[in-house]
């Protein structure tokens, strides 16, 4: 377990994201934070670049789930509809969500990752659980505190990119 806010992979959005990818780094799972990371907090419609990553993310070898701290319906309504799986109510950095997943599908964390737009949820929760950490930019900082929360997170961020982590710009 590494108590660590540096992310293992920064990318831009999680379309950047690609099967390809996470197999060169043997990862079989990936768990996906919801808001913010697959659509805004204001909608539950992805965009249609989003709509076709999840596609073809789900006709590939890499499994999906949602993990969410959300507690609200259109997480589950969003992956019925999606055919995702999903975890909600995760409490993320704490394990609770993360447990759920690697129990309900025995979960090898080496070969897991956990997508997300936070460091200090979705990364820190990720580097607790011995998973591998991706950090995507948020979709829409539409608030002062997202955007200040986003502000706290920069160093986190330049230190993970000097760490040569797997950058798309």
């Amino acid at each position: 377990m590494s108590v660590s806010l540096i992310p293992d992979m920064i990318f831009s959005g999680l379309t950047d994201v690609t099967a390809d990818i996470l197999c060169a780094r043997g990862i079989t799972t990936l768990l996906l934070d919801f808001d913010n990371t697959i659509v805004p907090y204001t909608t539950s419609t992805p965009t249609p670049e989003m709509e076709h990553w999840l596609r073809a993310m789900l006709q590939s070898d890499i499994c999906l789930c949602v993990v969410s701290n959300s507690h609200k319906p259109r997480v589950k309504v969003f992956c019925e509809k999606y055919g995702l799986d999903c975890i909600t109510h995760a409490k993320k950095p704490f394990q609770r969500g993360l447990n759920e997943a690697k129990q309900r599908y025995s979960l090898d964390p080496s070969k897991t990752a956990l997508a997300g737009d936070q460091i200090y949820t979705d990364v820190l929760g990720a580097n607790c659980a011995g998973m591998q950490s991706i950090l995507v930019s948020a979709i829409n900082n539409h608030t002062i505190w997202l955007k200040l929360r986003h502000v706290a997170e920069l160093p986190f961020i330049a230190w993970g990119k000097r760490r040569n982590c797997h950058e798309k710009s």
